[in-house]
């Protein structure tokens, strides 16, 4: 079988698919299998999913389990509210709630596909299309190359070859939100932020959060605000610290003073796409954000396409040698999970991260009024997915 994309969720779904018993050959467009950008967060719906992988010890050995999860006012800098994520939490999603770098997930995950011989990694191969044939699909590469398989799962991100090629449903949506990323060193970090928490600071139109990584050697800190700009996608171009500060000028001194000291800021102009009732035909289907790519508010990207390969995984153990019938089965169990993470995180970015005036004092009354088990059944169906099911 031919996964094209080597990122976590196409490396996740080459695990999968050993579990299951085929041998994989990984396409990745990249002169080397890596990942860019630095921390994601992980929740208990993640655990499950690399627990079922087998490959959480190894996967989670660099990650920081985090108490809360706060939100403050970026313009009082009072507290909204925060949702433990201890003792109670974990007894009732089974499962932590954790932080990590992006690197160190995806180095874990490709150790594990490097060290089996029945997974083969191949760089600057990056898929053009394919063709379905009797018994499989012949992929093409961009530079000329086919290779022959028994099927194809695109795991080629928001701008898929494989989804044009099934879909045609063109250019990703472009948000209007632009995301700026850097790390910074634990000591230039202000000492009364230097939280064991995802902290989230909501302001008009922007947000910013920070927490720490990699054994509280870093903070990942990541700022996003609105923009009538920006038109296009863009991934991980260099930021200007003045556009960046234009945005922030409400944040209280302490707080502003972690965006005025970071360097190194990478730009991304956020895009996701609308749901879709099919990305599946025959021995060929899609995974993770070439399936459903989702802005960041609810911090569920990577996990969803974790999710993904383990749900591919439970369907070809049911049907080890129809590729068809077990990607239409994962599809219709992924659909309407993955469409109302979309959805809701284009919900929750307008009206509880980035709301101003009235609506802003409306989201402060509303969240603070919640008690910790109040959060906990709002989040239910995110984190408690898969909770009786990793091994």
């Amino acid at each position: 079988m031919v996964v094209a994309g080597g990122g976590i969720g196409g490396i996740a779904a080459a695990l999968a698919l050993r579990v299951a018993g085929h041998p994989v050959m990984v396409l990745e467009k990249s002169a080397q299998f890596g990942e860019i950008g630095a921390g994601i967060q992980l929740g208990p719906n993640a655990f499950h999913a690399l627990k079922t992988l087998g490959v959480a010890d190894e996967a989670l050995a660099n990650a920081v389990y985090i108490d809360r999860l706060v939100m403050m006012d970026g313009v009082s800098g009072d507290e909204i509210a925060a949702i433990p994520v201890d003792e109670p939490f974990r007894r009732w999603f089974k499962n932590p709630y954790a932080v990590i770098h992006r690197a160190d997930l995806h180095a874990s995950l490709l150790g594990r596909c490097r060290s089996d011989a029945g997974v083969q990694l191949l760089a600057n191969h990056e898929v053009a299309g394919f063709t379905q044939q009797a018994g499989g699909v012949e992929v093409r590469t961009v530079s000329g190359e086919t290779f022959q398989a028994a099927a194809l799962i695109g795991a080629d991100g928001i701008r898929s070859r494989v989804r044009e090629s099934l879909i045609g449903d063109g250019a990703p949506r472009i948000s209007g939100h632009v995301c700026y990323r850097a790390v910074l060193p634990i000591e230039q970090m202000p000492e009364s932020l230097q939280l064991n928490a995802a902290v989230l600071w909501a302001g008009p139109k922007t947000h910013f959060v920070h927490y720490p990584l990699r054994g509280w050697k870093l903070f990942n800190i990541v700022a996003t605000f609105h923009s009538t700009k920006d038109t296009a996608e863009q991934l991980n171009a260099p930021g200007s610290v003045e556009e960046l500060m234009s945005h922030f000028g409400h944040l209280p001194p302490v707080p502003r003073s972690v965006l005025e000291r970071s360097e190194g800021w990478r730009r991304w102009v956020l895009g996701d796409r609308d749901p879709v009732a099919n990305w599946t035909h025959g021995p060929v289907t899609l995974l993770g954000d070439a399936a459903h790519p989702t802005l960041q508010y609810f911090a569920q990207g990577a996990c969803m396409a974790l999710e993904d390969a383990v749900c591919l995984l439970d369907e070809l153990k049911r049907r080890p040698e129809d590729f068809a019938g077990a990607f239409l089965s994962y599809q219709t169990k992924r659909i309407t999970r993955t469409a109302r993470i979309v959805l809701s995180s284009r919900a929750i970015g307008q009206y509880f991260y980035h709301p101003e005036g009235v609506e802003r004092l409306v989201r402060n009354q509303m969240l603070g009024e919640k008690t910790p088990e109040d959060f906990y059944r709002s989040l239910d169906w995110i984190y408690g997915y898969g909770r009786d099911h990793a091994a």
